[in-house]
């Protein structure tokens, strides 16, 4: 078979599709393969930090996303019983992004976004129903077998990149290894039309509420607050689906007010792995494929969505010669290291805090608050400008 000139892309969640985004932007041809029918319509990932607005605004979809989300300049931590324990502002950063705040908003909305501007662009492909089975590597290119409708079909490209989520077919194809751990814990989301600021004095849109028994956090998104619990190892699946659990726990938020509507409540186990490769000759993993983390701070997607920025940006380089292959190299020594020193260490540290009485954290966060450049920062960590710093100085 004779290489496609084009770049494989398994996957058109947001990591995906801001890598044919990029692509195509920068003049290379794309292919993305879809396991599913159409984009996905699951809520997930929802929060966009300010650095990826920025990348987001360069590839023209910022101003789109804003327009169907909820900007959250502030965002805090509290005790059920003592109330605001920290409070940050980004505008303390806003000397180092265009875009000094969260944005709350479906990731689903992302997708359609990018999917819109592609559309009818003769550099960018999108094929549905085709999940990538084998990956053959030849030369001066990657081979892949679809899965489609029962039937079996081969396409070719240069590079493959693998953006199909944490049972990534790729990289099971290529054989690399998923270490890591999964919590005890299950974490259920239960989102509902009701409005918590209207009952809970100096509630930011995004709060998080220590409790050694049960913490919680409270996520706004436009029409829903999304409400998220740790759910015990003793509590079955059933149990935490059923109504009048997801009830009792949102009873619990607010003494007083009960009988919530509920739009929706999402069951998953939780984990914390990274790849032990992110690169493989002509294969790239990015996004859940090469890691994932708990949901405490929003790193997720937000680092899926910088792994394909990083990674993009290099094959556009080495795509129009102006940089070796070698170039490539540097996306596996970049953004593993910061997922493993940034990432993760930071959601493993946010859940740790939440789970706390929130005396010793409390205190920490008022130093932090007291101090300007302690909470510059802060928020540099926070909004993961530290960690794409790190991933420059590692060369």
């Amino acid at each position: 078979m004779a290489i496609d000139e084009r770049v494989l892309i398994a996957g058109a969640g947001p990591v995906g599709l801001v890598a044919a985004a990029n692509l195509v932007r920068g003049g290379v041809p794309v292919t993305v393969l879809e396991a599913g029918a159409d984009l996905s319509t699951e809520s997930r990932a929802s929060t966009f930090h300010p650095p990826t607005l920025d990348m987001l605004d360069q590839l023209g979809a910022a101003r789109a996303l804003i327009a169907q989300g909820l900007i959250a300049p502030r965002f805090q931590y509290r005790t059920k019983q003592d109330g605001v324990l920290g409070q940050f502002d980004f505008a303390a950063i806003a000397d180092l992004t265009r875009h000094p705040y969260r944005v709350q908003c479906e990731q689903s909305k992302l997708t359609r976004i990018l999917h819109q501007q592609l559309r009818g662009t003769a550099q960018y492909e999108l094929q549905f129903d085709a999940e990538v089975r084998e990956v053959t590597q030849r030369g001066t290119g990657v081979e892949v077998a679809i899965a489609r409708k029962g039937k079996t079909e081969r396409r070719s490209g240069r590079w493959l990149i693998g953006a199909d989520g944490a049972r990534s077919d790729v990289r099971r194809a290529l054989g690399i290894e998923f270490p890591g751990f999964t919590w005890q814990e299950r974490f259920l989301v239960v989102s509902t039309p009701f409005d918590f600021r209207t009952v809970i004095p100096d509630l930011d849109a995004v709060s998080y509420v220590t409790d050694p028994e049960r913490w919680h956090f409270l996520l706004q998104i436009p029409g829903l607050c999304r409400v998220m619990f740790p759910i015990r190892p003793e509590e079955t699946d059933e149990l935490a689906l059923s109504g009048e659990f997801a009830q009792s726990l949102l009873a619990a938020v607010i003494p007083g007010i009960s009988n919530y509507e509920v739009a929706h409540a999402t069951l998953y186990k939780v984990h914390q792995r990274v790849a032990k490769t992110f690169q493989r000759g002509r294969v790239f993993l990015a996004g859940d494929a090469a890691h994932i983390n708990n949901p405490l701070g929003g790193m997720g997607m937000n680092g899926g969505i910088h792994d394909a920025i990083n990674l993009t940006s290099r094959l556009i380089e080495v795509w129009r010669g102006t940089k070796p292959e070698a170039e490539l190299e540097r996306y596996d020594r970049q953004r593993r290291a910061v997922t493993l020193e940034y990432i993760e260490q930071q959601s493993i540290q946010n859940k740790r805090n939440l789970e706390s009485d929130g005396a010793e954290f409390g205190r920490r966060l008022k130093e932090i608050a007291a101090d300007k450049t302690r909470t510059h920062d802060y928020l540099l960590r926070v909004s993961m400008i530290a960690s794409l710093r790190r991933a420059q100085e590692l060369g």
